[in-house]
């Protein structure tokens, strides 16, 4: 069933705007449904010779060709509007103007307003971005530059043009010929989503090519040490002084539940004491900007002390000389194969393992979650759902050892 628009176009003059020649420019106004958006003529007049019927008064040589330009105006909105009306039925303001631009030659392109939006990423590092996040849109942007030069052989393409099947071809592109699995896909897609939702909230696309894109993370296991592992590190001797250091701060987020990024930026500003003497970690999480509180166990403690006087924390006026992402997982190999754990050792699953290891302490589930930040207890209740595993996994051990049992007693 179509959906019927109100229509109206009024044209006027912005007083306040008067230029050093004496001339105000003339505006065309363009209501649907209530609202309305402005449009420059770029025609400018002394106020003195405007009507309130929207035309130029006595008869000047320019007043013509004014005039002539406000009902071009006037005729190509209505144009525009019809076209609009039949393409998508339900037309609002904001549509009218952004496709009566791109007719009159403002146009904005897909490139250009990712750009902007990455240079305004930059300008607010450390303060609401981390470097990680600019570093994620300026791959995803690498990512559509690459696929609009794949798929149509060209460097941009105006904003006006994207479409629904623009975004499920980047997404199949991503997968194919990136070999991105598909969750790693999906936080391009949402990269990308953010971009062009700010567009659209500045009223620079008529139409949400996101508006019936759905899809979903497929949930992956959440690795972890089991107790065992974790003392197997915590004991191993290591010769190499590199790796007896990535070990250390690995186990430090083993007992704190902080992720990289956060271990990094500590200093000893963080450390707190509370009115019974105790010490915690007060920082903020830089990936949620949300509060996380961590009391220090003494193996964190013990962490602490050892890198006090460290050369590079010093300098650097860190709690722990943490060295770079890309490094410590890659020593976080070697540390696997040395201590015989067969796991994909990263530095993420130190704060996996802190929640189980916590978990699995009893320590309610409200507290875990507030100690790693989290903004939902949902996020908390993965790592729950992998100690139920656990318990399951454990039910089944006892009672086939009951049935064991039973069978030697008959």
């Amino acid at each position: 069933m179509k959906n019927y628009n109100t229509y109206s176009v009024l044209f006027f003059i912005r007083n306040e705007k008067l230029n050093k020649h004496g001339k105000v420019p003339v505006y065309m106004r363009i209501t649907i449904n209530g609202k309305h958006v402005e449009i420059s003529t770029r025609q400018w007049i002394e106020s003195a010779r405007w009507n309130n019927a929207g035309a130029i008064k006595g008869n000047k040589p320019d007043a013509d060709t004014i005039n002539t330009t406000i009902e071009t105006y006037r005729n190509k909105a209505w144009k525009t509007y019809l076209q609009l009306e039949e393409r998508y039925q339900y037309v609002t303001a904001a549509m009218l103007k952004q496709y009566f631009n791109k007719q009159v030659g403002e146009r904005k392109t897909l490139s250009e307003v990712f750009k902007q939006h990455n240079e305004k990423v930059k300008e607010l590092l450390e303060k609401e971005y981390a470097p990680a996040t600019l570093k994620r849109y300026e791959t995803t942007l690498n990512h559509i530059t690459s696929f609009l030069k794949f798929k149509y052989n060209k460097s941009d393409i105006e904003l006006i043009e994207l479409q629904y099947q623009f975004i499920t071809d980047f997404e199949h592109y991503l997968k194919t010929e990136k070999s991105c699995n598909h969750n790693s896909t999906l936080k391009y897609i949402k990269m990308f989503r953010r971009v062009i939702n700010e567009a659209v909230k500045n009223d620079l696309l008529i139409k949400d090519p996101f508006g019936k894109y759905s899809s979903k993370f497929i949930e992956v296991k959440r690795g972890f040490l089991t107790e065992e592992e974790l003392n197997i590190l915590i004991n191993k001797t290591f010769a190499i002084q590199r790796l007896d250091l990535v070990r250390d701060i690995f186990v430090f987020s083993c007992f704190t539940g902080l992720a990289y990024v956060d271990v990094q930026k500590l200093t000893e500003n963080h450390i707190k004491k509370d009115d019974e003497g105790e010490l915690w970690v007060m920082t903020e999480r830089t990936k949620t900007e949300t509060e996380s509180n961590i009391p220090l166990l003494p193996k964190a403690l013990e962490i602490i002390e050892k890198y006090k006087n460290y050369p590079s924390t010093e300098k650097k006026g860190k709690l722990l000389p943490v060295i770079s992402n890309q490094k410590m997982n890659a020593y976080l190999k070697e540390i696997a194969t040395l201590c015989g754990i067969e796991k994909n050792l990263t530095f993420h699953l130190a704060r996996h393992t802190f929640a189980t290891y916590a978990l699995n302490k009893d320590v309610p589930i409200e507290s875990v979650s507030k100690m790693m930040g989290h903004k939902s207890i949902r996020t908390t209740q993965i790592y729950a759902k992998v100690l139920n595993k656990k318990v399951s996994n454990d039910m089944k051990q006892l009672k086939d050892k009951i049935h064991e049992k039973q069978s030697k007693a008959d």
